[in-house]
């Protein structure tokens, strides 16, 4: 659907926010021709490769249920999926947690249930309930897993499912409260196996996440086999190895990639791998390279201090080496606005965001600041990039002189102003005159202006005080 078909008289994006296509017609894969992408596999009228671009909220028990109780409160799980949609959303991660008590960083302690072990004894853990036997699934995790996938598929929502999860191992931060790692089904005293996951003895559970040792790696493949029976028959899955694991965890992940690969191919599935920034503040973070160097298709660096890395104040152009799922999580923990959000997209990036959900969730800190900017500009730029040719639309920051520039240069542009004002548009690609929109990322509203000259250097000033974005498609463009 072309941009033309946003003029005329005003109106807002809001009354369309509902609208949301069903996920896939088959897995996604990388775009053979955009990388930065993935396809669902289907072609628009002209037989072209639709490229699909994922952006929405994601929080922190989506999954198991989490809380200071124990057991912990029930999330409301379908009234987050009514949430996203609402929100136009279409993607978020699936959140695993390997120990019954987590998030180091809470002064109480966390209960998590249910667990993908077993609580069978004979024995207690040291939480005094039964030890875990780990050569024994517990089927109510890997039903909920598999409910909760088939829930967002038909919701048309994409699900990143994580498979390991680095703050259930170790301490990981100087200023951190607890340790989660007494109460992982790894440590010694918690199963009926004679599992040690800590090799070392120093009283974290970091070795798990190496290939240290050969019967942690053996329980946790099986484990990784285990989820992808139970949810690759859906087209809606990207695998997400871990969520921070530490720096030496770069080939225990890279291995498990490979094992998802080879394990798919016996089941007569592909779906997209993903690696995260591997964070730690006492063992040692990895590096934005060993993401680029894996062999996952999608990305989600970190924020650097060098310019070739700077995710949270001006995006680098994404080249298209990896799809890059760009997670203020992994930028900030807790933070980013809507600007952001439309620097991100306009790099050719696709932005998800760590949400506290308070309304859903309960939180009493209430809703991270800027959250609900940060929602609608979400919803915006991917009705947007599902109105444009975004299979053909590239990073191109030279043609705008505000540097944040998505093209298909002579056809169709998307430029962003942050400060709004004027903005020149190098146009000399364009044989045709070019139809002009105004988006006001604030509300919604579409504002058409004068047609562009073609083949010239032109300014054009936001009908807006604030932040803009400008459309522009040339008249003859289907």
């Amino acid at each position: 659907m072309g941009l033309q078909r946003w003029t005329g008289a005003r109106t807002t994006l809001c009354m369309t926010l509902l609208l949301s296509a069903a996920a896939g017609a088959g897995p996604l894969r990388v775009h053979p021709t955009n990388p930065r992408y993935f396809t669902d596999g289907t072609k628009n009228a002209d037989g072209e490769w639709k490229a699909v671009y994922l952006t929405g909220s994601h929080t922190w028990h989506n999954l198991q249920d989490g809380g200071p109780t124990d057991p912990p409160a029930a999330f409301d799980y379908q009234g987050f999926l009514d949430f996203l949609v609402e929100q136009n959303h279409n993607f978020f991660r699936l959140w695993a947690w390997e120990s019954p008590r987590e998030a180091a960083w809470h002064k109480g302690t966390l209960y998590c249930e249910p667990l993908p072990y077993l609580r069978t004894g004979p024995g207690n853990g040291v939480d005094g309930k039964p030890c875990f036997d780990v050569t024994k699934f517990n089927p109510e995790y890997f039903e909920r897993l598999r409910e909760r996938v088939q829930a967002a598929r038909e919701r048309g929502l994409y699900v990143g499912v994580m498979l390991f999860q680095g703050f259930s191992v170790a301490k990981k931060a100087k200023r951190a409260q607890n340790n989660p790692w007494p109460g992982h089904p790894f440590h010694r005293d918690n199963n009926i196996n004679g599992i040690d996951g800590d090799t070392n003895s120093d009283g974290n559970g970091y070795e798990t996440h190496t290939l240290d040792n050969p019967r942690v790696t053996a329980l946790q493949e099986a484990y990784v086999r285990r989820v992808i029976d139970t949810v690759g028959p859906f087209d809606n899955v990207v695998y997400e190895i871990s969520n921070e694991s530490h720096g030496r965890s770069t080939a225990w992940q890279y291995h498990m990639i490979e094992l998802i690969r080879q394990y798919e191919k016996t089941r007569g599935w592909q779906h997209p791998v993903w690696m995260s920034f591997q964070w730690d503040d006492t063992d040692g973070a990895g590096t934005n390279q060993a993401l680029f160097d894996s062999p996952a298709e999608v990305i989600s660096p970190r924020h650097g201090t060098d310019a070739r890395e700077a995710y949270r104040t001006d995006p680098p152009v994404a080249d298209g080496a990896k799809v890059i799922l760009l997670d203020t999580d992994h930028l900030w923990g807790e933070g980013g606005d809507a600007a952001w959000v439309w620097k991100s997209f306009l790099r050719g990036h696709q932005p998800i965001y760590m949400d506290r959900l308070a309304k859903l969730t309960g939180d009493k800190r209430g809703d991270i600041p800027g959250a609900e900017g940060v929602r609608l500009a979400m919803g915006m730029t991917r009705r947007l990039a599902r109105r444009v040719s975004l299979a053909a639309l590239t990073p191109h920051p030279e043609l705008a002189s505000t540097g944040y520039c998505l093209a298909d240069p002579g056809h169709e542009y998307i430029v962003y102003l942050p400060q709004g004002g004027e903005v020149t548009v190098d146009l000399t690609a364009a044989s045709d005159t070019l139809a002009v929109e105004w988006l006001n990322p604030r509300s919604g509203e579409i504002v058409p202006g004068p047609s562009a000259a073609r083949g010239t250097k032109l300014s054009f000033r936001a009908p807006f005080a604030h932040d803009a974005v400008l459309c522009l498609r040339a008249q003859s463009h289907p």
